[in-house]
């Protein structure tokens, strides 16, 4: 099947709110016959976190959404970025909560993970104030990802908007494959002033879901491509030197 002109649909909903579009769209791409699913199973012997670590306040808690089709649990990308960011943050505990969604092709019940993550996430900046907390996703995770850290009001199904100061607990977000770059003309690190300069927005080569490519086995190839380890890096100086300036990088590509 051909691609959808993306250029048609975003002028056809140049009057929808971001957010509504932004779900609109991933409905879109997938019509298109990019598909979303990720296709790569865990590895052997490899478990999911479904639930955040029994630690009642880590130093660091990790918030991920998985991407389409994907068990339950922080999906493939999720599972590839703790693994590599747990040595790099100088020993501090890291619990991870593998955000409550059915991540179908139902795109619209991604509203139903953008308000899982918001509670968990008010929660932690609650009841563990000095948590570093770090928000993640691929692909249709990256757009529950979107919601929460761009929507400032109730929209479509998302009815757990975070409260501005909310970003003061959160030291850092990871995206992978992340729709809004095709659908909204942007990555997360422009469309969102309090969360965009703390954000690693990561576009695999020609994936068509985050770009103008039609490479579609990229979209699935994240992991090969370094780029959880990339992210990892990304996040991990953040939370090591959370006051140095840190170069906010957007979708960037990796062969």
């Amino acid at each position: 099947m051909k691609i959808v002109d993306v250029a048609a649909f975003r002028a056809k909903s140049g009057t929808v709110p971001p957010l509504r579009r932004l779900l609109m769209g991933v409905a879109v791409v997938l019509v298109s016959g990019v598909t979303l699913v990720a296709p790569a199973v865990l590895p052997s012997g490899a478990t999911s976190i479904a639930s955040a670590h029994a630690d009642p306040c880590p130093a660091v808690q990790v918030v991920f959404a998985r991407g389409t089709g994907e068990p339950d649990g922080t999906g493939r990308v999720g599972e590839a970025f703790v693994e590599a960011l747990r040595p790099l943050v100088k020993g501090k505990s890291v619990a991870v909560y593998a955000v409550n969604y059915p991540a179908t092709r139902d795109f619209l019940r991604a509203a139903d993970g953008a308000n899982d993550a918001s509670l968990f996430v008010q929660n932690i900046a609650t009841t563990c104030p000095d948590t570093q907390i770090v928000l993640g996703g691929y692909s249709q995770g990256a757009a529950v990802v979107d919601i929460i850290t761009v929507a400032d009001q109730p929209t479509l199904g998302f009815a757990q908007p975070m409260p501005a100061n909310i970003a003061d607990h959160v030291a850092a977000v990871a995206v992978f494959g992340n729709p809004s770059i095709r659908l909204l003309g942007g990555p997360l690190t422009t469309l969102s002033p309090l969360y965009g300069y703390k954000t690693i927005d990561l576009c695999n080569g020609a994936d068509p879901v985050c770009s103008d490519g039609n490479d579609i086995p990229a979209h699935s190839l994240y992991v090969q491509a370094g780029l959880a380890t990339q992210a990892a890096q990304f996040v991990a100086d953040r939370i090591n030197a959370p006051q140095a300036p840190i170069s906010t990088l957007a979708g960037t590509t990796q062969g």
